[in-house]
């Protein structure tokens, strides 16, 4: 193995607009967004193990081994690479520090995923190209890819499709509303908008768009439309991906702890930076 113990973020994103600009014949809703990455998320620990021996230990996902995204990253890795005759893999224990919230909108498990593909190419001496890996995390979620691709970019398709942006990287304070937001009931809410014109990627500006999603969400559960008016008392603030989490955008970390003084004591909240190159991949090229 390249490094006997590797130490890798697996970031937060944010939606910073998500528009819905039709639906395929195969169900899927075709999507448009701009996905930037933030300074903050949680951390995987690759410890080396014996020759295919693979392990997870999980602090706080409370996800069972073989529901976790982790651990069918690496399933989906150990096949791609014994499709390249390599049968005799370093074996691997992954250990996981879970900081993100769970249904945050925040990509939290995707993230996960998608740091595992990454790092475990790594170790095991980079067989497979980025493009491979997204393939691979396609399979596992609609938002894993972009987390391999590792830059801010705007993505098209179902999510799958990027053409790289470079937004500002403002201060966000991030607030996660104490509600369980159901994604499927969202996507077949019958108020849901579908029908957004098709934007081009220059041609994006966040002041300009919204998240379809957030009209809905704050009509289902009225808690995250009062935090949401809340929070516009300090900055402009909106809903990323499906919910539930809120992000208000601040010109300096000062002003966005400011704000956070604010925030109910009993509510999930954090300070981070907005990052156009993913911070997985600023660790790995260190």
């Amino acid at each position: 193995m390249a490094d006997p113990q590797l130490k890798l973020p697996a970031p937060a994103k944010l939606n910073l607009f998500l528009h819905i600009i039709g639906r395929r014949q195969d169900g899927y809703h075709e999507l448009q967004t701009v996905f930037q990455f933030l300074d903050f998320g949680d951390w995987l620990h690759f410890h080396s193990a014996p020759e295919n021996q693979f392990e997870l230990i999980d602090h706080g996902s409370n996800v069972a081994k073989q529901d976790n995204l982790i651990w069918k990253a690496l399933q989906q890795l150990q096949r791609a690479y014994l499709k390249k005759d390599m049968s005799n893999l370093p074996g691997v224990t992954i250990e996981l520090k879970k900081y993100l919230p769970q249904g945050a909108g925040l990509g939290g498990g995707s993230s996960d995923a998608a740091t595992t593909l990454v790092g475990l190419n790594y170790l095991w001496g980079q067989k497979l190209s980025n493009e491979e890996l997204q393939a691979i995390g396609l399979e596992l979620g609609a938002d894993v890819p972009v987390f391999i691709h590792g830059n801010t970019c705007f993505a098209e398709g179902i999510g799958e499709q990027f053409t790289d942006v470079s937004p500002d990287t403002p201060w966000y304070l991030i607030v996660k509303p104490n509600v369980h937001i159901s994604t499927a009931e969202l996507f077949n809410h019958p108020d849901l908008k579908r029908d957004s014109n098709p934007l081009a990627p220059v041609s994006w500006e966040i002041s300009q768009h919204e998240n379809v999603f957030e009209p809905v969400v704050c009509a289902l559960h009225p808690e995250v439309a009062k935090l949401r008016d809340a929070l516009l008392e300090y900055a402009p603030t909106r809903l990323t991906g499906s919910g539930a989490c809120l992000f208000s955008t601040f010109e300096s970390r000062q002003a966005a702890e400011e704000a956070q003084k604010h925030v109910p004591r009993e509510l999930f909240s954090f300070i981070a930076q907005g990052q156009n190159r993913s911070p997985l991949f600023q660790t790995l090229t260190q």
